[in-house]
Order: structure tokens, then C-alpha cells, then sequence
């Protein structure tokens, strides 16, 4: 889930990739994303899975050899075409620590 500016929970489902206890999130617009512009302002974030959640703090990655390694790691599990249809900006990614 992910708070909207009136700081109600909005659920958004999202591919990740998880490694090493830290969770990467793709936004699929970049930084034209309203979830990632919201967390630019409160990076707290609560990730749910099947109704368990836990409270965390995103951190934006805008380093573009760190951008390109998750890319390709979204691109191994999902398939380079799922990537391709879904996600138009690939200029930003969220590291979401355990």
C-alpha cells in the first residue's frame, strides 16, 4: 500500500525484485510516477502480502549504473517484453530495505 497526498492507504500491486532483504520497486513511468513523487515527499511505505503488513522507509536510487542493474534484474524475472509493455521510463528505481 502506498499513501496518496490525503495520506490514506491506496493499495497498488507492484513487481519487485527482492535480494539480499531489500525489496526494488520499478515506478512504471519513472520519475513521472504519482507513487514515487509521493515518496519523494514521505518515504514511508507499507508493503502488504496476502494482508500482512510492515511499515518501511524507501530510498529513491537515481544512479544510473544501480538504475540499469535492477532494470536488468526486473528484465531476468519478468521477461524483457512484460518490462517493455509495462514501463515507459526507466530513469529512477526505489530500494526498499527489510
Amino acid at each position: 500500500m502506498l499513501k496518496e497526498e490525503n495520506q490514506a492507504e491506496i493499495p497498488r500491486p507492484v513487481w519487485f525484485v527482492y535480494e539480499d532483504n531489500t525489496l526494488y520497486l520499478l515506478p512504471v513511468q519513472g520519475s513521472d510516477t504519482n507513487w514515487y513523487k509521493n515518496m519523494l515527499v514521505d518515504p514511508a511505505l507499507k508493503i502488504s502480502v496476502n494482508g500482512i503488513g510492515t511499515a518501511v522507509t524507501a530510498k529513491p536510487i537515481t544512479h544510473n549504473i544501480s538504475i540499469d542493474d535492477i532494470v536488468r534484474k526486473f528484465k531476468s524475472k519478468y521477461g524483457e517484453v512484460e518490462v517493455k509493455k509495462y514501463y515507459t521510463k526507466f530513469d529512477v528505481t526505489v530500494e526498499v530495505p527489510l
